[in-house]
């Protein structure tokens, strides 16, 4: 495995790529703990906190699938460019919410970034293959795992001392800023337009980007669904992110934990800041320590994938039975270890298996299903919290979920996929 220092100074592209994400990611957290911050003191609600999940995942799973098809259709440069441009506009509407009256515009505008985010992340997972060799491709999403984790670590904590001091509008104004500079970014990246041989071992579609019509997307789009459902593998890999998101109430629960168990700041949005700086410690060494254990041969990760459930079950159920702000921000740190070893490992899988001209639906299918499973859960959590349910309660019923969910995904990844691999390789 190449190296991840060796990774960014000898790979061009793929470093001007990560500046991108670098800038615009902790743009993303300062924003998102201002929202945070902002709809808690529009309305009190925990209950209106689950609906700004939902409108911050629910479009993702209706965009999803068909921005897969344009991410494979059109070059995933442009696709990248043009979702940085039209994020950086739509925060600004952020700026005109000011009191209840106008939470509807918050909602809105939010709809409107997250269904951006859904051409945007999968276009960058579907890209790297075409920047690094297979060699390079888990260094490079390790690297872009760390990243994120550290720019939400970053971020968050950011995020939390700009809402708790300058506002939240300021919060605002350098979220569109980061991606104006994303955009920039990525635009001096070189992307060659096919690699001549496909890593996955399937037939590679060498032909140039087909004509645009209602048919022949909604034929792309089937034509994905149908790869992703019938290859056994590829498709738990696929959905693997969805079945961790069923306890994906755990982003409202650390906003719970941070106004209610030991508040900092203004509203505790500090105290929000750091345990989502916590989340962003855990998912940054997590792929590191598990390469480091166990390598980066494909049996371990895929296993891993299924490990990591267990681990983010642990973290919340140990969450359940603290009460200080450091110990909260221990079991939250550990919690998303496991989160972070799932995500990067599934990533890195589905690169290396599947065909080129399919990743943008796959990605794209991915990020419908995960953002669907964690609107609901965030949502469903809010609607406990105000029915009366602690935040304690939350955090065993989260953390009970995970371990259900591991227990499917050990039975289905841990035992070697003879057959399901000669299925996904076309043999």
């Amino acid at each position: 495995m190449a190296g991840y220092l060796q990774v960014l100074r000898a790979n061009r592209n793929y470093r001007r790529l990560w500046y991108g994400q670098v800038v615009s990611q902790i743009g993303d957290w300062l924003d998102s703990v201002a929202l945070f911050t902002l709809t808690l003191n529009l309305t009190g609600s925990g209950q209106a906190v689950g609906l700004l999940f939902l409108a911050e995942f629910l479009p993702g799973a209706v965009v999803g699938p068909f921005a897969g098809v344009i991410i494979d259709r059109l070059p995933r440069k442009l696709v990248l460019i043009a979702s940085d441009l039209g994020r950086a506009l739509v925060v600004l509407l952020l700026l005109l919410v000011h009191g209840p009256a106008d939470l509807w515009l918050l909602y809105l505008a939010v709809v409107a970034k997250v269904s951006l985010t859904a051409f945007f992340e999968p276009a960058r997972s579907a890209i790297l293959p075409a920047l690094c060799s297979r060699e390079e491709l888990v260094a490079a999403n390790a690297i872009s795992g760390a990243t994120w984790s550290a720019m939400l670590a970053l971020g968050a904590a950011l995020g939390g001392i700009v809402a708790g001091t300058l506002g939240v509008r300021t919060a605002f104004l350098l979220d569109a800023a980061s991606f104006l500079l994303s955009a920039a970014l990525i635009a001096t990246v070189r992307v060659p337009r096919r690699r001549a041989a496909d890593r996955s071992g399937e037939p590679e579609r060498p032909a140039p980007y087909p004509r645009a019509s209602a048919q022949g997307a909604l034929s792309a789009l089937r034509e994905g669904l149908h790869y992703v459902l019938t290859r056994h593998e590829i498709g738990w890999l696929t959905f693997s992110k969805a079945i961790w998101s069923l306890g994906g109430g755990v982003l409202l629960l650390l906003t719970l934990y941070g106004r209610e168990i030991a508040p900092l700041g203004r509203d505790g949005a500090i105290s929000i800041g750091l345990l989502y700086a916590a989340r962003g410690v855990g998912t940054g060494i997590g792929p590191l320590l598990a390469l480091r254990l166990g390598g980066s041969g494909q049996r371990f990760l895929r296993r891993s994938v299924a490990v990591a459930f267990f681990i983010s079950a642990a973290g919340y159920l140990a969450l359940s039975f603290v009460t200080t702000l450091p110990l909260a921000a221990l079991c939250v740190l550990v919690a998303h270890i496991g989160g972070s070893i799932q995500w990067v490992f599934s990533t890195t899988l589905l690169q290396a298996r599947a065909p080129d001209h399919m990743l943008g639906r796959i990605f794209a299918t991915e990020y419908a299903a995960l953002t669907l499973t964690t609107a609901l859960s965030a949502y469903l959590t809010g609607v406990a919290r105000d029915a009366g349910a602690t935040p304690a309660a939350l955090a065993v019923a989260l953390g009970g979920i995970f371990a259900a969910s591991g227990v499917v995904m050990l039975a289905t990844l841990w035992p070697e996929p003879v057959l399901a691999e000669m299925g996904d390789r076309g043999a």
